[in-house]
């Protein structure tokens, strides 16, 4: 049995090479880091063409396109609105280049050089992959480029005739294709692996707790035997007042261990990774017919215990439903939010909050076991907390505290 127990522990701890959020942050990293080497690199080439714009329009446009760079760098780092931060680089790049032409006043002073925008269109083509679904991205590798191509053309592009331009345009066309195609064959295979790895932990989540029912039972079996069996032999020969002391203290010991056992009871001591709730909440969400806006927060490096991640995973569920059920208040629109917050290393509050009609807690009835059963005592059962605020016309907002007083939840 314990060969057994070592094994099974194993599997369930083996992390998977590479998951979907990995992909994400270290594309996200990447961009950034490349984003402000080329961008620096930039720099002595923009100051040269300042004087060939419009009076104030160079320093403008770098301050803009440098400033965007710069807030990419630090989202991609922080892991904080990456997509947003990539699609407005990626926007504000594109209207630079249009705007490019009529912004340039003295195009001799160019000397037939390439704007150095160009230098930047990379970046831009990573960032679309990055923040766009591949359709829309592959759309904006394209175009963008064919942009700067017609611009290369023009006086103001440093008029570098058919054939350099068509090929500058190919160039920057075949380095965002190949970035395109990596992300997505990475996201698709890290996509695989997760599915995976999320199949494979609810088999051992079903056997985990077979197994710990199996011990609990053993146990329990072990402790008839060895204390009620006993205690009944020892009482039924029991004939002098000292026997029967020993009999009565054999059955008070023997009800203690049992009560003991009974308020134990089976647990799964294995640990699951907070993104693996995450995306269990994602797939929940695609079964509504009304979005929620899914917010999450240092989720990666925190571990759960299986038994925490289904009350979590229940409750939420549970709140998510009640929200729909319950805040609508026509003819005005709800906002829903799914906020998820990992805390230290194994901690995790969840928020499932709207603006919709909200009601006043004291006036629930007892029999909605909604709240009271498939929240808040799921919650207590598992060692964790949960907190319903709401009032009437202002929304409601349920917390789901991991273990209780996680991020300062009561």
């Amino acid at each position: 049995m314990p060969a057994v127990d070592w094994r099974v522990t194993r599997i369930a701890r083996r992390r998977s090479p590479v998951t979907r959020a990995q992909v994400e942050t270290v594309t996200g990293r990447a961009l950034g880091l490349v984003g402000l080497v080329f961008g620096a690199q930039t720099v002595p080439m923009a100051l040269e063409q300042a004087d060939a714009l419009v009076p104030g329009a160079g320093i403008a446009l770098m301050a803009v396109l440098y400033g965007a760079i710069v807030a990419l760098a630090v989202a991609t780092v922080t892991k904080i609105a990456v997509r947003t931060a990539c699609f407005a680089f990626a926007a504000l790049y594109a209207l630079a280049l249009v705007a490019w032409p009529f912004l340039v006043e003295n195009p001799a002073a160019l000397d037939g050089g390439a704007p150095w925008l160009y230098y930047l269109c990379t970046v831009a083509t990573t960032a679309a992959v990055v923040a766009m679904p591949p359709i829309w991205a592959a759309v904006y590798t394209v175009v963008v480029p064919a942009i700067y191509g017609a611009v290369r053309l023009l006086p103001a592009g440093g008029d570098a005739g058919p054939l350099l331009s068509v090929l500058d345009a190919l160039y920057s066309v075949v380095l965002g294709g190949v970035v395109l195609v990596i992300v997505t064959m990475l996201r698709q295979a890290a996509k695989a692996v997760d599915s995976a790895q999320e199949a494979a932990l609810d088999r051992y989540d079903v056997a985990a707790r077979l197994h710990a029912n199996e011990i609990e039972r053993v146990k329990v079996d072990a402790l008839v035997h060895d204390s009620v069996l006993t205690t009944l032999l020892t009482a039924a020969v029991a004939t002098s007042p000292d026997q029967q002391e020993l009999a009565a203290r054999m059955a008070r010991d023997a009800v203690r261990r049992l009560d003991e056992a009974g308020a134990t009871g089976p647990r799964a001591l294995d640990r699951v990774a907070l993104p693996v709730l995450v995306r269990r909440l994602r797939a929940a969400l695609t079964t509504f017919n009304t979005p929620f806006t899914v917010r999450t927060v240092n989720a990666g490096g925190v571990e759960l215990p299986v038994e925490a991640v289904e009350a979590l995973y229940a409750a939420a569920v549970q709140a998510m439903v009640n929200s729909l059920q319950h805040a609508d208040e026509p003819p005005l629109s709800t906002r829903r939010e799914l906020r998820i917050r990992g805390v230290r290393a194994g901690g995790c509050v969840i928020e499932v909050a709207d603006n919709g009609c909200g009601f006043d807690l004291a006036r629930v009835p007892e029999g909605r076991l909604g709240l009271r059963i498939s929240i808040a005592e799921r919650m207590a059962n598992a060692g964790g907390a949960a907190r319903i605020e709401s009032r009437i016309g202002h929304g409601t907002t349920v917390t789901l505290a991991w273990p209780q007083g996680a991020g300062g939840s009561a």
